[in-house]
């Protein structure tokens, strides 16, 4: 796994910064604001025990710039009523708008024309009351965003094939995630302290800790689940946004509540016998409305824990008021039959006599609950009401079984390793490299740390680190020649990683020498198309191509393709990288209408197999950006770099080589359209970093260098 892991060619590394732990937001905007304030500050302080983003705006510009910014949750407002009457007509049909408060003392002189926008929900002389309704709407944010993920299956001789192409990346990490989570067994003690210390950096405050705490010790997974705490909401943040740190955080909580409901399962099982009939209701955007209709005859996992009630009713109320903002609704009714899952994939059971809410004759179903989408349609009466008929299987279901096996195999082991793994894959280099810091303390054999220093290296070297790269490696190197034969592959597995980070550190013929020595070991132990061989090529393809041999770096690319396109699924990330790779090449070779197409390619595969934010998405986004640069179409350049930008400035460190490098394409794009000042200024950036990042001799430094000095000759 070692050497396929070293083709991620971009760092996800995290630097410090504040996550979003609840999908919403609070706004709050007033001209009068005082933060300073003792007053201000209270009330600040009660907000954020229930909403923890506070953004203040002493201006509606400031209100509805912030709005503009918000990206895929909901938010919340409170304005006074001197700029309400003026914000309000610009941001009450924005679709993130979820309700607004005015907070004014002159309550009658605003309760007229208030009355005139549903989402306002009301004119407030105190905190308290618009404290109250928050929790309220935000448990139905809560409620409406579970995270879903819809997987359509065609039916014929190709549907294998084709299916694996619409297996959604945020199912296939998710499902792993409980699957390691059920592994990992931990003390609780040890799980909330380290869970603590997270909710601390993210500012929850210490009252909610002990509170947590508190309830934790006295009452039963399920109950923290179902109660008025910080946790569900920010399980439910985690899960659907794919924040590996939260989850992993969490992990401890996602085990012993499924194991609770197995437990619960089994005794209740005389009351699941015959086949039954449950109801959800929630509010739903138009994307996934559409999203049920394009899957009809397909399949949908609820990627978190699934709440569901006995009543029809209880479901209706969650319905009712998504329709009555005006917004679109959905009432799913899902038909149970025990005699067709197992139960210990997808445990449910009866929680009234522990839940906080006793009152809605909930059965809670545990994470990745699968059904069948039967029916699609639109009610009777109501065109902003639809219904969905569904049918529970799991994901033993021949459909789903093929389409997560090639996923299984690639991110293996048990526990926390596997885990490390898993971050590693997704992009949180990070998290990845924590989790293995702790391994290496716990763990005590040679072979053991030799594996944990390869991974550090590896995590390293994505970092752009590259002197502790090597470090590790040595370190992982002296081990293992202690015990095994000089032709061993796991030697030529850290030769293969020699090589690629002194490729990165511009020591080209030190890359070679290690290349061949990896290559030498491969193709004499080795059957012909085994996958560490095409990564061997694939690497010494990209050497070559750096050192501008595009002639031999395309007999390499070829060679490993053909072995990838005969043994992996025609998705997988590394015949992505194979199509990046070749696409490069001809990029570099100036043959544009070649390399599009090999990047788009490339695209395709790791949109449909990687997290929205992960880098080789930006790599992707940065070289289709070249082409169209090359083309002289610089609109769509500066659209693809500005994607590949913001994913950067999301993922990686400030002195990250990836951002030069993006720095730089840009100002390539703008000294085509003569706009030299700004050229100048990205250029000057990109140097910066560089200077930081890279020794003082390496290529890329004397390139941007060159570059700002033909610049100044002609400005």
């Amino acid at each position: 796994m070692a050497s396929n892991m070293s083709e991620i060619l971009s760092s996800n590394a995290m630097r410090p910064r504040r996550r979003k732990v609840q999908n919403y937001l609070l706004i709050w905007v007033d001209e009068n604001i005082d933060v300073k304030n003792e007053d201000c500050q209270n009330t600040l302080a009660h907000l954020r025990n229930v909403v923890k983003e506070v953004n203040v705006c002493a201006t509606s510009e400031e209100c509805i710039e912030a709005l503009i910014d918000v990206d895929g949750g909901k938010a919340f407002v409170i304005s006074s009523g001197a700029l309400g009457q003026n914000v309000v007509p610009v941001i009450h049909d924005m679709a993130c708008v979820d309700a607004i408060y005015v907070f004014c003392s002159k309550k009658a002189r605003h309760e007229v024309w208030t009355k005139k926008w549903f989402k306002i929900r009301g004119v407030f002389t105190t905190i308290k009351p618009i404290c109250e309704s928050l929790k309220k709407v935000t448990r139905e944010c809560d409620h409406n965003s579970i995270p879903m993920s819809f997987i359509s299956v065609q039916k014929g001789s190709a549907s294998d094939e084709n299916n694996s192409k619409q297996l959604p990346a945020v199912y296939m990490y998710s499902v792993l995630y409980k699957e390691i989570a059920l592994e990992i067994d931990d003390d609780d003690t040890k799980s909330i302290n380290n869970l603590f210390k997270y909710c601390r950096e993210q500012g929850i405050a210490e009252n909610e800790l002990k509170e947590f705490q508190r309830e934790y010790q006295n009452n039963s997974a399920v109950y923290i689940y179902t109660c008025e705490l910080f946790f569900y909401t920010m399980l439910n943040c985690a899960l659907w946004t794919l924040d590996t740190k939260a989850m992993t955080k969490m992990a401890f909580f996602v085990r012993n509540l499924h194991r609770q409901l197995e437990q619960l399962h089994k005794d209740q099982i005389n009351e699941f016998k015959n086949t039954f009939i449950v109801y959800r209701g929630q509010g739903a955007t138009e994307e996934r409305i559409q999203q049920l209709i394009n899957t009809k005859g397909g399949l949908l996992s609820f990627n978190n824990f699934l709440s569901t009630s006995e009543k029809q009713q209880v479901a209706m109320g969650f319905v009712d008021r998504a329709l009555g903002k005006n917004n679109l609704a959905v009432l799913f009714t899902m038909v149970i039959d025990p005699s067709k899952v197992s139960t210990s994939n997808t445990p449910y059971a009866t929680i009234d006599g522990l839940s906080a809410i006793p009152s809605e004759k909930e059965i809670l179903f545990s994470m990745h609950t699968v059904f069948n989408i039967i029916d699609v349609k639109q009610a009777t009466g109501n065109n902003r009401l639809w219904e969905v008929q569904l049918t529970l299987t799991d994901d033993n279901d021949p459909q789903l079984a093929e389409l997560t096996k090639s996923m299984r195999e690639d991110i293996d082991g048990t526990g926390w390793p596997r885990m490390a793994k898993l971050m590693y894959t997704l992009g949180d280099f990070g998290q990845a490299e924590e989790f293995y810091k702790e391994l290496f303390e716990i763990l005590s054999s040679d072979s053991d740390r030799a594996f944990i220093y390869h991974k550090l290296g590896n995590l390293k070297d994505q970092q752009g680190e590259y002197q502790e790269a090597v470090k590790y490696y040595e370190g992982s190197l002296e081990i293992k020649r202690k015990t095994l034969p000089e032709d061993h592959t796991q030697l030529a597995a850290i030769y293969q990683q020699f090589g690629l980070t002194y490729d990165h550190m511009g020591d080209y013929s030190k890359a070679l020498e290690y290349y061949k020595k990896s290559l030498k070991i491969l193709e004499k132990t080795l059957p012909p198309n085994h996958s560490s061989l095409a990564t061997s090529y694939n690497n010494i393809g990209l050497l070559y191509s750096n050192m501008d041999n595009y002639s031999k770096a395309l007999q390499y690319y070829e060679k490993s393709l053909e072995i990838r396109e005969k043994t992996l699924p025609s998705n997988h990330p590394n015949v992505a990288n194979s199509y990046n790779n070749i696409g490069l090449l001809y990029s570099n070779m100036g043959n544009c209408s070649k390399a599009l197409p090999f990047f788009e390619k490339s695209l395709k595969i790791r949109e449909k197999t990687l997290p929205p934010n992960h880098p080789d998405l930006a790599t992707s986004y940065n070289n289709i950006g070249m082409v169209y640069n090359s083309m002289g179409d610089y609109s769509k350049a500066l659209e693809y770099f500005d994607k590949s930008q913001k994913i950067y400035e999301k993922t990686l460190p400030l002195n990250h080589p990836n951002l030069a490098s993006s720095y730089n394409n840009m100002a390539y794009v703008y000294v085509s359209m003569r706009d030299y000042s700004k050229a100048l200024s990205l250029f000057e950036k990109a140097l910066v970093i560089l200077q930081k990042s890279l020794p003082p001799a390496h290529p890329h430094i004397k390139s941007v260098k060159n570059s700002i000095d033909d610049l100044k000759k002609i400005m």
